[in-house]
């Protein structure tokens, strides 16, 4: 198939200077400046959860785009040989030379704060479209303790994708696992003002096109999939994702009714 017309433009940038390490992420992201002169949040390649952490960053922060969410613009970020060895810090260093290649950076929000519940209200429109793409999504990563949302210009930004799709981590069963309720949602920031699911629900699926889905899965760097063995080729890897997202956002029904009773359940 030729893929050319559907694949989304992503621009790649040459990082220029680690600016310093944002310790708060298990995965040492970083702030990064460009040879575009722009600072980046940077997820490396070569951090613990490795190149799928980069590939659920990517589609879960271009489906939220493709949804109508503000994401910070999501870029390739190329990381030369050369470029660690003056960093002096050990861990920094061995993490930059495990990175060499292809990464992840997400344009960084100067002065953005950290979303708090208890600070902001979040109407249940907003709630219930947030919770929607988390159950479509599987991310298990917007919890009180951690709710990966930014206040940037008096507007809420979704951020770190990265624990999204976690059925790539084990193949097996992928297609039951497409069709499961997302249970974890129970721990969701925004459950309880998620109150208009149902609506939300008409509007997402028919939002989500098999073509959006397609141009997010062929974005993904051919060299991330490769590194991967356990399909193969490359356009296996690619279809797998399609057709979980695909079989996800047709039977939505199924993790909306999850989150629905979920949000009964922890009143």
């Amino acid at each position: 198939m030729h893929t050319d017309s559907i694949q989304l433009q992503i621009r790649t940038v040459e990082i220029t200077r680690y600016v310093t390490p944002l310790r708060e992420g298990g995965s040492l992201p970083a702030i990064v400046e460009a040879a575009d002169d722009f600072l980046y949040v940077l997820k490396f390649r070569g951090a613990g959860q490795g190149i799928k952490a980069l590939i659920a960053e990517l589609i879960g922060g271009e489906i939220a785009r493709a949804l109508g969410f503000r994401v910070p613009e999501i870029v390739f970020a190329n990381i030369n040989e050369a470029f660690g060895r003056t960093e002096p810090d050990e861990e920094i260093q061995d993490l930059l030379k495990a990175s060499t290649g292809l990464n992840l950076g997400l344009h960084y929000l100067s002065g953005s704060v950290t979303f708090d519940p208890a600070v902001t209200a979040v109407d249940a429109l907003l709630a219930s479209q947030i919770v929607w793409l988390d159950c479509l999504l599987t991310n298990m990563d917007r919890t009180v303790r951690n709710t990966n949302m930014l206040w940037w210009h008096k507007e809420l930004w979704l951020i770190d994708h990265g624990a999204c799709l976690y059925f790539h981590h084990n193949w097996q069963n992928w297609k039951d696992q497409a069709m499961r309720p997302f249970v974890l949602i129970k721990d969701h920031v925004l459950l309880q003002q998620a109150t208009r699911l149902p609506e939300v629900d008409a509007v997402f699926r028919t939002l989500l096109s098999k073509d959006i889905i397609r141009s997010i899965v062929y974005s993904i760097p051919e060299e991330w999939l490769a590194a991967d063995t356990s399909f193969q080729s490359v356009e296996e890897y690619r279809q797998v994702y399609i057709q979980f997202l695909e079989t996800r956002s047709t039977h939505s029904d199924i993790f909306v009714k999850e989150a629905q009773h979920a949000a009964k359940s922890t009143i």
